[in-house]
């Protein structure tokens, strides 16, 4: 039981000893800490602003999960889902706990899915005041009566400052982010980068409800309009989900993960928002701009000395984002639950330029997408990238997937056509040429295919209203209101056939290549879904 009216909590049984408990502080208070420890700095929005250190995104290669009697037989192992002994876990445990003993630590009691049948409470444990600010934000918030007899199911143990020894400990460097189901505990150690613990707690979801719960988790945003409607966003970093599904005429339900039940319900895992902040303008994205004031966490961000940030300057990292609490955006749905799914949109930032900026995908054509989860690099994100670079994570979310991709692909596919969802594939990267001689597709044309999409207003399935995509096989539509017509096909902005089949198959090769180690696992409907070979 927690003593509520104290704020005190002992943390004996997870072997911390003598530590100064600050629990369950107010973010305006965990707000001044971090100022007060000289850990953060007031931007003139009045969000504070950190530096996340050494780290400025998640390092996959050092997330592990603990093989046992409960994952060794169900957990894809993979150079995703590394194994970790559960003996070097217990002894790399002890030392962070021993660490962490004697210092001046956050606690924070809250919990994930906003669906009470669904409902997981954690404790989340810190080093530093701004990473337990960022769990208020992230994770849902216990009302005060909720605390006084609250049970944490799953703990999350945060410790930046320890380094591990990899020769001793199991890891291959000195961070690491490590799950263990049979104790339900999130390591973390050696990185200051926040968005290991949403994920942490979202991989660990991403086992429990497939397994026990007959719920598909997702790598999404989610809104609702004002008919009822659900729209659902899959995308990974940089392709807009977060800036799409935040719009002034729909409710959001949720940023970045969701569960969709059995009962056809849609639900948010988590209380706020983690959204890229790289080139934001109050113009392009006005709600997400409105939402850093205080309260809200940025992360490596350059400012000036008056605390005014520049949101174009990349020097510390192309990976600058803020969190914020749900409720800094005005309009959201409450409790964070849609009914009705009817359309699915999947994002991609195509810098190769090839696939149409909109596009009706057939179920089997879904399937192979969402196994795929395509994406690109262009130049100059990463060392050593010259060229648009194809990048696949299966569903959207391959790093955060325990089980198998076809796994998910198959829950999916089966709760489409139980509720009878369209799929669309959106290109919100390049038109009229690659990365480096085309455009970035205007967001206003992008936010008006889909605005058209929910108001039904893209015709029927025909050949009338539809173009079928000689590479990909995609249905473009030949007209959308908003838009110009001469955007929506991608060889016509091309003016160059040759150079733009050339590109086209490129990316079809790379679609297919990257499709063989999920061929076997792949029904013969799913396998169809996929582009055409190389012709030349």
């Amino acid at each position: 039981m927690v003593d509520t009216s104290t704020k005190s909590i002992s943390l004996n049984s997870l072997g911390i000893k003598n530590a100064k408990v600050r629990y369950q502080l107010t973010s305006d208070e965990l707000h001044e800490e971090t100022i007060k420890n000289e850990q953060g700095v007031a931007s003139s929005l009045g969000a504070i602003a950190v530096n996340t250190g050494e780290f400025t995104g998640r390092s996959p290669q050092d997330r592990f999960i603990v093989k046992d009697e409960v994952t060794k037989d169900l957990v894809w192992w993979s150079d995703i889902n590394i194994p970790f002994e559960s003996e070097k876990f217990d002894a790399l445990y002890n030392k962070v706990v021993n660490y962490l003993s004697e210092k001046e630590i956050y606690v924070r009691d809250s919990y994930a899915c906003a669906d009470e049948n669904y409902k997981l409470n954690i404790r989340v444990v810190n080093e530093y005041p701004w990473s337990n600010m960022f769990a208020y934000n992230m994770f849902l918030r216990p009302r005060e009566e909720e605390l006084v007899n609250f049970s944490p199911e799953w703990t999350v143990i945060n410790a930046p400052g320890f380094m591990a020894n990899p020769e001793v400990d199991g890891t291959r460097q000195h961070n690491f982010a490590i799950l263990n189901f049979s104790k339900k505990i999130a390591l973390i150690g050696g990185t200051g980068y926040t968005g290991e613990i949403k994920k942490g707690i979202f991989s660990a979801l991403n086992f429990i409800l497939p397994v026990y719960k007959n719920t598909l988790p997702m790598h999404c945003s989610a809104n609702v309009g004002k008919e009822g409607d659900t729209a659902i966003f899959f995308g990974l970093s940089g392709t807009g989900k977060t800036t799409l599904s935040t719009d002034p005429e729909r409710s959001l339900i949720g940023d970045d993960e969701h569960g969709w039940t059995s009962e056809n319900r849609v639900f948010n895992f988590e209380g706020g928002c983690y959204a890229k902040v790289i080139n934001l303008s109050q113009e392009q994205e006005p709600e997400i701009f409105a939402a850093i004031k205080k309260g809200a966490i940025l992360e490596n961000v350059i400012m000036d000395e008056n605390g005014v940030i520049d949101f174009t300057d990349t020097s510390i990292t192309q990976n600058t984002r803020v969190s914020y609490p749900i409720n800094h955006i005005e309009n959201i749905k409450t409790p964070s639950i849609g009914e009705n799914p009817k359309n699915i949109f999947f994002l991609t930032a195509d810098a190769f330029g090839v696939l149409p900026p909109i596009s009706k995908l057939t179920p089997s054509q879904a399937a192979y997408h969402f196994i795929s989860g395509y994406t690109a690099k262009v130049a100059g994100t990463e060392a050593g990238v010259n060229e648009p670079t194809p990048s696949f994570s299966a569903c959207f979310g391959a790093p955060f997937m325990p089980l198998h991709p076809t796994k998910y692909a198959e829950m999916l596919s089966n709760k489409m056509q139980e509720a009878g969802v369209h799929v669309w594939l959106i290109n919100t990267g390049w038109s009229g040429g690659k990365y480096g001689v085309g455009r970035r597709m205007p967001l206003k044309y992008t936010r008006a295919m889909i605005t058209a999409v929910l108001e039904g207003k893209l015709g029927n399935y025909t050949y009338e209203d539809y173009h079928i995509h000689s590479v990909f096989g995609v249905a473009q539509p030949r007209t959308c209101p908003g838009v110009p017509t001469e955007l929506l096909s991608p060889r016509a902005t091309w003016n160059d056939d040759e150079a733009y089949y050339k590109e086209a198959f490129k990316l079809s090769n790379a679609f297919r290549h990257n499709f063989k180690k999920y061929e076997k696992f792949a029904n013969e409907e799913i396998r169809r879904g996929g582009p055409q070979r190389y012709a030349f």
